[in-house]
């Protein structure tokens, strides 16, 4: 006899994001409208997934599977052996993994808008492009205002680049964390199916699992 446990919103949330987050990846090197696009939807989907976290159908909710970590560790233990409990909902790794990639995720989405701010001056990140200066003294030299004023726009340049740099390296630092983490759910899901003789695929695009 089957249960449902997965509700339509998550199981849409769970292959939008698959597909959504690939397609940012893949395209991230050049840049395009559909990088960007696809970034905002990756936002959208894990700002969706927390607030359904919190209000959604009992399996949805963190309450329900996010375990203490004597309870995680007690199941990874019980995975090395082969003998796991078996859980309607998410097991305890599973929990904590769902987390991890949500962290993860909204790191490489804001680290990409701050990138896509400093770069083209757009996204809700961009400042107003307003800059203030003050003036030692009101009776520099022209030379003087003219040589600070270069001075400024330089040292401002130089600024914006490690900044850049900055947020650049930490994009593509989490987003080839998200991709170890994808890597650890799906290996999770293969050796869960095995260990429990379940198609956990099957279950995310029906909804339904065994009892």
């Amino acid at each position: 006899m089957n249960t449902h446990i997965w509700d339509l919103a998550v199981r849409v949330f769970h292959w939008s994001l698959a597909v959504t987050f690939f397609i940012s990846y893949l395209t991230g090197e050049e840049e395009s409208d559909l990088h960007i696009w696809a970034g905002y939807t990756v936002l959208g989907l894990i700002s969706f997934r927390v607030l359904w976290g919190l209000i959604g159908t009992k399996y949805a909710r963190f309450s329900n599977f996010l375990y203490s970590p004597s309870e995680t560790i007690k199941y990874l233990k019980q995975l090395l052996k082969k003998e796991p409990k078996r859980y309607l909902g998410h097991n305890p790794a599973g929990g904590w993994m769902i987390i991890a990639l949500l962290v993860c995720l909204f790191v490489v989405t804001i680290s990409g808008l701050k990138v896509y701010a400093i770069e083209e001056g757009k996204g809700p990140l961009a400042g107003t492009g307003v800059e203030f200066s003050m003036i030692g003294s009101a009776h520099a030299s022209g030379y003087e205002e003219g040589h600070n004023e270069s001075s400024e726009k330089e040292g401002h340049h130089d600024g914006d680049e490690k900044e850049e740099e900055f947020w650049e390296e930490v994009h593509e630092g989490s987003s080839n964390v998200a991709i170890f983490l994808i890597f650890l759910h799906v290996l999770g899901v293969i050796i869960s199916s095995k260990l429990h003789k379940e198609n956990l695929v099957k279950a995310m695009v029906t909804g339904d699992k065994k009892d």
